[in-house]
């Protein structure tokens, strides 16, 4: 059962740009803090001296996602001064397609009314209900969004086919919660892209690991830095000067995977490697597999690798998670490439005596 939106909606929010030029939050509903209408208003691209215009956007800080939907406004009889505005919502849950969905409708509703008044209607219909419903601006229905579909719905094929063998890079990152930065011009891209990721990790089905549109902003740094591992999104190249900030760094624009000099001895690859990378690459490019048949190829292969770790563990008496016995890892005598992935995937899956 799905979770109702009394306990996933967080907030609405309203960014108008006038006549003018200037960028300004209109309204919002409950009350939000000033650090958080800074980083929205850095978000929606209404700030942005490039002009372009981003009609969806969404991300996560300090574990409340947020989306963005922003359009123009053309030859309106009711917001004369405003020439663009931006829907904001935040939310507990990633789920992009429900919340394009939602804010497309409350764009609608602002469009035709002008007033704050309709929108705060329809997102309390949601926030109690789970449904909106009106003639002229559509309806939306919550549960027709699932969080899985969420999930799924990237292309790991996609992923495969630009990066081909190198996928296993980020698919090793991934299983031993590294920090990844990827970086392109923009936005659509990085988004589509990074959502991506976490199903290479498919059991864990973890996606607050995902931070697809970070700025290099003090507070967003901070906020990312206390997060153990994670999938990070930058439409600035400085980024690439900011090894703090990586493991692995993805240039999407050039289809360059980097390794940083700090992640190579956990990161060393090895015959296992070369198996899962054969493995990727032979599922994606089966022109009669769908990409969550690719996602479970790689996830059976993965419950493969974690049933071997857990043949080396042993389980304590007071009867805590089980922990890496190295010796017993150590008279299997793999590879020292495996071996190395095998330790640093226990520390990962947190199997080590502290």
């Amino acid at each position: 059962m799905a979770e109702p939106e009394i306990q996933l909606l967080l907030g609405v929010g309203l960014i108008e740009k006038d006549t003018n030029g200037d960028a300004l939050w209109v309204w919002c509903y409950p009350s939000t803090t000033a650090e958080m209408r800074d980083l929205l208003l850095r978000k929606c691209c209404l700030t942005d001296e490039n002009k372009l215009l981003h009609t969806f956007v969404f991300g996560q800080y300090r574990r409340s996602w947020f989306y963005i939907t922003t359009v123009e406004v053309q030859d309106s009889s009711v917001l004369e001064k405003v020439t663009h505005f931006s829907i904001v919502l935040t939310a507990k849950d990633f789920n992009p397609e429900k919340y394009a969905a939602f804010t497309r409708i409350l764009c609608r509703s602002y469009l035709k009314h002008g007033s704050p008044v309709k929108m705060m209607e329809s997102y309390i219909a949601v926030l109690t209900k789970g449904i909106c419903q009106s003639e002229e601006n559509g309806s939306f229905l919550s549960k027709d969004f699932d969080a899985r579909k969420a999930y799924l719905a990237g292309s790991i094929k996609d992923i495969v086919s630009q990066f081909g063998m190198e996928t296993v890079i980020l698919f090793t990152a991934l299983m031993l919660k590294k920090r990844i930065v990827v970086y392109h011009p923009r936005i659509e891209v990085i988004q589509e892209f990074t959502r991506t990721l976490p199903a290479l990790v498919w059991h864990r089905q973890d996606w607050s690991i995902l931070h697809s549109y970070v700025h290099l902003n003090d507070d967003e740094l901070e906020a990312l830095k206390t997060c153990t591992g994670y999938i990070a999104g930058f439409i600035d190249s400085k980024v690439s000067n900011r090894p703090d900030l990586y493991d692995v760094y993805v240039n999407l624009a050039d289809s360059e995977i980097t390794i940083s000099q700090q992640a190579k001895e956990a990161m060393t690859m090895g015959k296992l490697h070369k198996e899962i990378g054969q493995l990727i690459v032979q599922s994606a490019e089966d022109p009669d597999k769908s990409d969550s048949q690719v996602i479970k190829d790689i996830s059976l292969k993965t419950k493969e690798i974690l049933t071997n770790l857990a043949s080396f563990t042993e389980v304590s008496d007071d009867g805590e998670k089980p922990t890496l016995n190295f010796e017993a890892l150590k008279q299997k005598r793999y590879p020292p490439a495996t071996e190395n992935f095998l330790y640093h995937l226990a520390a990962a899956e947190q199997m080590l005596k502290i």
